[in-house]
């Protein structure tokens, strides 16, 4: 009977023995899942990273084009009215002399001065 209880013995030694290495791998398993989960979240994480930087480099191009639509152009008209309404004060004004030009009778030469003679 020695036999059959040694039998029984390795039977249950063998099946302890499964039932550990079911566990190791389930261990095993499980951490290699784990990893596989961290490694698609970095990977999702820098695409997203990506696309985030894709995104604000795209609306940088759209404000520089609307910009570049929207540039300011010179007021001409503005520009034309203004050299009118200086132009009408005749053709001797200017920012020294005023509207009204140089007086005349302050260039004739024949003075009695120091410096006319």
């Amino acid at each position: 009977m020695t036999g059959a209880v040694s039998a029984s013995t390795i039977a249950l030694y063998v099946a302890a023995g499964a039932a550990v290495a079911g566990t190791a791998y389930s261990v095993y398993s499980g951490e290699q899942q784990k990893s596989a989960q961290a490694d698609a979240l970095a990977k999702q994480e820098q695409a997203q990273k990506e696309a985030t930087d894709r995104a604000k480099g795209q609306q940088q191009k759209a404000e520089q084009a609307q910009n570049a639509a929207n540039a300011k152009s010179p007021d001409v008209a503005g520009i034309m009215e203004a050299a009118g309404k200086a132009a009408q004060g005749g053709p001797s004004g200017t920012m020294l002399t005023g509207p009204s030009g140089v007086n005349q009778a302050d260039l004739t030469l024949g003075k009695n001065t120091l410096l006319g003679g």
